[in-house]
């Protein structure tokens, strides 16, 4: 087993190498169809599997292609990974849509509303 600082080192590796892949290596045009970024990546402890969360801005028929696009480079990723990243065994790779950023937006929108009729009512005497 790795430790904490070791797989936490691999996974940032691991994000750099994948997010420079997704601006320069993988052709499909499927993954262009909504910006993508890397948000997150959990790396097991054994190193042999990594989860790269990923935020799709876009259309949800342009977040639907963007992950079959993703989904149909894995292969490809894990074999660019294994060249780049000097490990003893390159880890199974699996793309998951992170949708975070926009529950944390939805949130805030939804405070707002809350606070502002009480901010109206104190304006007014």
């Amino acid at each position: 087993m790795a430790t904490n600082r070791r797989t936490s080192r691999v996974a940032s590796l691991i994000k750099r190498e994948v997010s420079d892949l997704l601006l320069h290596g993988i052709k499909d045009d499927r993954v262009g169809a909504g910006m993508v970024s890397i948000t997150d990546v959990n790396v097991s402890g054994d190193l042999q599997h990594a989860k790269i969360f990923v935020s799709i801005y876009g259309t949800d028929e342009a977040r639907a292609e963007t992950m079959a696009g993703l989904t149909s480079a894995t292969s490809y990723v894990r074999r660019e990974l294994g060249s780049r990243v000097r490990l003893r065994r390159t880890p199974e790779v699996q793309f998951v849509e992170d949708r975070s950023l926009e529950r944390g937006d939805r949130t805030l929108d939804l405070l707002n509303r809350i606070t502002r009729p009480a901010e109206d009512d104190e304006e007014t005497p």
